[in-house]
């Protein structure tokens, strides 16, 4: 019998850009519409990097919250070679802050200020393993002698492995997983480390990019990958593995951006991002997963308590996907992946 209405605990988003100022006001309602918490990344300009920064965005963030909504925005801190690690014990002794970013120089949008020397870091990794605040990694190198499509792969064995053995405590997400080999190694890593999968690599291949013309509104860092690669993503998130969870990545950017001769890395799915997750999980015959992928299982690996709460999905004739919303930044375009979501909030 086909099941035609689900409910959950309502859902976490373990990693989510909101922007700042009217860009953020315009795209926060999307996410804290159907989002209890979110982990909220730091790549502003200028990023966020102390403690003081991500206080001052937290209250940023409330500030634009429409009236009624519930939303709690999880902060983390942009990891520096200057980054202090009494700082950031003292941000996370707080309550402030649920993890720090590393991103590797270059990698992706707003990362010029990432690291290069892996050793000057060491110090606040190890603070980090002490007291059990996980690093959230962007896991890619940016040599110009590797392959984009191999970034991932290569930073795995070069940067992340290295790092872990070398700091065998410290707890580790490698968010937005793309390849065969992260759910492999995430898979083996034991209980120190975990991953998140956006909405766009599980329903997207290379392919979609690609072929017919170039849709930038596909394009994403980590970049979409192999046919092959995106079914060892969906085999992750649908059969219940505790070590994967949803983290979107929604990434707005003013639509005039992307469509440009050198379009911004993002896609903006916060509005349909749920509507998408329950296309993959029933396509997958696994909707009974789609409750630890979304609201336990990130959670879990974050020592927070799933959330009391619920959300009901409805599913029924194809929804609408609206083309833009409108922000005081410009118009943003909303993820579409092309064929009809039957799911709905409701």
């Amino acid at each position: 019998m086909t099941q035609d209405r689900i409910t959950l605990k309502r859902p976490d988003d373990w990693h989510l850009h909101l922007r700042d100022g009217a860009m953020m006001e315009g795209v926060l309602p999307f996410s804290a519409a159907h989002f209890a918490r979110a982990i909220i990344m730091p790549n502003l300009v200028p990023p966020v990097v102390t403690g003081a920064d991500a206080a001052r965005y937290r209250d940023r963030i409330l500030d634009a919250l429409p009236n009624g909504a519930s939303f709690e925005p999880l902060m983390t801190l942009y990891l520096t070679e200057d980054t202090d690690p009494t700082d950031v014990k003292t941000a996370q002794e707080s309550g402030l802050i649920k993890a720090v970013k590393l991103y590797p120089a270059g990698a992706t949008t707003n990362s010029a200020s990432g690291v290069q020397n892996f050793d000057r870091v060491r110090p606040v990794f190890e603070m980090m393993a002490e007291i059990g605040l996980p690093l959230c990694v962007h896991g890619e190198v940016t040599r110009s002698d590797v392959d984009i499509f191999d970034r991932e792969a290569v930073f795995i064995d070069e940067v992340l492995e290295p790092i872990r053995r070398t700091t065998p405590g410290l707890r580790v997400v490698m968010e937005h997983i793309t390849t065969a080999e992260a759910v492999a190694y995430a898979s083996e890593g034991g209980p120190n480390l975990s991953a998140t999968i956006t909405v766009q690599h599980l329903m997207l291949d290379r392919n979609d990019m690609l072929v017919g013309g170039i849709r930038p509104h596909f394009y994403c860092l980590p970049i979409l990958k192999r046919g092959t690669h995106c079914h060892a993503l969906i085999k992750a998130a649908t059969r219940g593995n505790p070590r994967f969870f949803l983290g979107t990545d929604s990434a707005p950017h003013a639509t005039d951006t992307k469509e440009n001769a050198c379009g911004c890395a993002g896609c903006f799915t916060a509005p349909v991002a749920m509507s998408c997750l329950a296309e993959v999980f029933d396509e997958a015959g696994s909707l009974d997963a789609l409750e630890s992928f979304t609201s336990l299982n990130g959670p879990a690996f974050y020592q927070l308590p799933a959330n009391e709460d619920q959300i009901t999905l409805q599913r029924g004739t194809p929804i609408d996907i609206p083309k833009e919303i409108e922000t005081d930044a410009g118009p943003v375009t909303v993820f579409n992946p092309g064929r009809p979501l039957h799911w709905r909030v409701v």
